[in-house]
């Protein structure tokens, strides 16, 4: 048996590859969020034309979608890969768009993906601006979002970002789930629209031990609301559905208000606590009485991971009471890379199973 000495001078010192010129290549950070991947696209998808982020997101849906799941799906990605796509700023005083990729299409807003492009953004220098609290404004699908990023020697150790206006959608309701019964639920929106629930009403616990009962039990739940409640955006209906089920429970630690897990898309487990998430949740307690304006509550993730969010103020949001949500928390790189997509490859635009 070598050495492992031996085994490293076995291994050239760089091995270069240079595929043929017809083949597609996208470039990537890959970073995570409380443990939730983001893959960013950073170059080679070309023009992506629209004069707002939702007109570009319905381009790449059109023509690019293939991308879509030739990196969120195997074998470059996972069934529980995200993704996020920067584009140019759409609006006045804006430093960039994004949109946002998962297994079943495109979400309309992302937290954690918020948290990452910021520190993304701030470290690579795509903007420029104050040296020690950058202040950033992005346009997303559901709105403009301001992010904040705190640095310490040049690097980002926390963000912050204002979310777009959240509010309770439907409040204290029943529906019948095959194979689970008859739950309480509300629905509430952060940016995409979210059925709640309580763990203890569907007898799960909310870490790796339940994870496939997690899954099973999120997507049954939000197939029944869908099916017997309208989901209505005031405003746009391209974001007028049901994105996700946040099953709630007790936090681990004592110090914290809660822990919840979120299964959204086409089943995915988030697993940090979700951004636009607990802003829905803010939005509920502040309805609730159980949250009041600038008092911060911490809340924990399937992966113990963390995230902060604090009503700013209260607002209106067309017919609904609303607030302004600020989410905190942290990002971490994971990977840069270059894929290929090669034409005589069956199976280069991925597959799922899930």
């Amino acid at each position: 048996m070598p050495d492992r000495e031996t085994v490293m001078n076995q291994i050239p010192e760089k091995i270069r590859l240079k595929p043929p010129e017809d083949r597609l290549t996208v470039e990537t950070i890959d970073m995570h969020t409380g443990g939730e991947p983001l893959r960013i696209i950073t170059g080679g998808i070309g023009r992506i034309d629209g004069e707002t982020v939702l007109e570009k997101r319905r381009y790449f849906r059109d023509h690019l979608d293939h991308i879509r799941r030739g990196l969120m799906f195997e074998p470059r990605g996972h069934a529980d890969m995200y993704g996020a796509v920067i584009t140019p700023p759409c609006s006045e005083g804006a430093d960039f768009g994004t949109f946002f990729l998962h297994n079943e299409g495109y979400s309309t807003m992302c937290g954690h993906a918020v948290i990452a492009l910021t520190r993304l953004a701030v470290e690579s220098g795509m903007v420029k601006k104050d040296p020690e609290v950058e202040k950033i404004v992005i346009d997303t699908p559901a709105g403009r979002i301001q992010a904040g990023a705190v640095l310490k020697n040049g690097v980002v150790e926390k963000v912050s970002f204002c979310n777009v206006p959240s509010f309770v959608y439907i409040k204290d309701k029943r529906v019948d789930v095959p194979e689970i019964g008859s739950i309480r639920f509300d629905v509430a929106y952060g940016g995409a629209f979210y059925v709640l629930c309580r763990a203890e009403d569907l007898g799960v616990s909310l870490d790796g031990s339940d994870y496939n009962r997690l899954i099973s039990c999120g997507r049954k739940i939000k197939t029944a609301v869908s099916e017997r409640f309208e989901i209505a955006h005031p405003f746009e209906p391209e974001l007028g559905f049901l994105y996700g089920t946040i099953i709630i429970g007790d936090a681990r630690d004592k110090r914290h208000h809660s822990r919840n897990v979120c299964i959204f898309a086409r089943g995915e487990v988030d697993r940090s606590p979700t951004g636009s998430g607990v802003s829905a949740r803010a939005a509920l307690h502040y309805e609730q009485n159980e949250l009041a304006v600038d008092r911060e509550i911490t809340i924990e993730s399937i992966l113990d991971t963390l995230m902060t969010v604090r009503v700013t103020k209260e607002t209106r949001f067309g017919p609904f009471r609303a607030v302004i949500p600020e989410v905190s928390g942290s990002a971490s790189y994971t990977g840069s890379h270059k894929f290929y997509f090669d034409p005589d490859d069956d199976l280069k635009t991925g597959f799922i199973f899930r």
